[in-house]
């Protein structure tokens, strides 16, 4: 009883203090394909292979009642503690070699997904991705302002030095 109290609450607080979390069925996964999952989302999530009845107790009491109906059959979560797109892309990357890896849905943000926002979700481009081209968006700005500030100046030189030449050659 008390492994099992325990259990409860370290689900409860994954879902808590997670980005997200995503639902999937492992059914007929071998343990090295497990390992080589977990290895490759590391970086952005943990994922466990969970208890139906615990975890559902431990989301309805964090306030998630979306994953009810789809704990059934062996079920893991990935916890998302960092780029919520990074883990959707390797999640759905690795069921695309490893059928037997089904994206069930998940809870982003306050939201439940479904498995097909989930695939919606890791087609977007990474953080790192969207930074980039938000740098260069910002950077083309401020390169047109600074040339449409010089322009001006730059004319009244121009106009300046054509005035400069013109009395020259009249005196």
């Amino acid at each position: 009883m008390a492994t099992k109290d325990a259990t409860v609450a370290e689900l409860t607080e994954g879902f808590r203090s997670s980005n997200a979390a995503l639902l999937t069925e492992y059914r007929g996964l071998t343990v090295a394909q497990l390992k080589q999952l977990r290895s490759q989302i590391r970086e952005h999530a943990t994922f466990s292979v969970v208890k139906n009845t615990l975890t559902k107790i431990a989301a309805n009491n964090a306030g998630i009642s979306s994953f009810d109906e789809e704990l059934a059959g062996p079920s893991a979560i990935a916890f998302v503690h960092g780029d919520t797109v990074a883990v959707a892309k390797a999640l759905r990357d690795f069921s695309k070699a490893n059928p037997l890896l089904v994206v069930k849905s998940g809870y982003f943000d306050g939201a439940p997904l479904s498995a097909a926002e989930v695939n919606r979700l890791a087609d977007l481009e990474s953080r790192e991705v969207l930074l980039a081209k938000a740098a260069g968006a910002m950077k083309a700005t401020l390169t047109r302002a600074a040339y449409a500030v010089n322009a001006p100046l730059s004319k009244a030189v121009r106009t300046v030095d054509a005035l400069r030449d013109k009395q020259a050659a009249a005196a």
